[in-house]
């Protein structure tokens, strides 16, 4: 009887041995330079914020930011399968589009390499999340119109996650002038707990 107890004993720990321990979940950010901390301290960016709530969370999670300044979607395209075969992420997040727009680029162009963005991540085994973008007035309604339309039309597309405006809350601000940088454009460190409150229900869906 002793015998068959510690035989049967024996036999799970094996069997616990055998499982595979929990993995932690790599997110890849692909983004442009309000992912990439221009112009701000190190470690005050929405993507650092995040490594730091993840921690504290104790969520087994870890970032990877593949974010350059000045990043278009035709280069975040470029880039993506490579950093996929490295990184080999659960999640990737993408925030390309903005210098699209400031360039002129086709919109066309901008919502084909976005769509095939979202594609290669999933086809990889990822989840994709894409944060979505709007320009000024000044650019005309029709161009601002669509512009803001192609990440929710691409997100639909391919089933994907999407914060619809990914600088509410700070571009659209009462006190919106004091949340950006001297070029108006990059918001300041005060600002990134926003963005990246703006980002986290989303991700936090991803990551069940």
């Amino acid at each position: 009887m002793v015998a068959a107890l510690l035989a049967q004993a024996a036999a799970r720990a094996a069997q616990q041995k055998r499982r595979p321990a929990s993995r932690t979940t790599t997110i890849l950010v692909l983004g442009d330079s309000l992912s990439a901390e221009y112009g701000l301290p190190r470690g005050t960016g929405w993507v650092a914020l995040l490594q730091k709530r993840l921690a504290a969370d104790r969520i087994a999670a870890s970032v990877q930011n593949a974010s350059i300044s000045g990043e278009t979607t035709a280069g975040g395209l470029s880039r993506l399968p490579a950093l996929l075969a490295q990184d080999r992420p659960g999640i990737v997040i993408i925030e390309l589009g903005a210098n699209d727009a400031l360039r002129g680029l086709s919109l066309a162009a901008t919502k084909d390499n976005l769509n095939r963005m979202t594609l290669l991540a999933e086809r990889a085994g990822a989840k994709v999340l894409l944060l979505g973008m709007q320009v000024p007035p000044n650019y005309g309604s029709d161009y601002t119109r669509r512009f803001a339309a192609l990440y929710g039309e691409v997100a639909r597309a391919d089933r994907a996650a999407l914060v619809p405006f990914f600088l509410a809350g700070v571009a659209d601000a009462p006190n919106a002038f004091e949340l950006f940088q001297s070029d108006g454009i990059h918001p300041v460190a005060a600002a990134h707990p926003t963005l990246l409150a703006n980002v986290w229900p989303e991700l936090q869906r991803l990551l069940r």
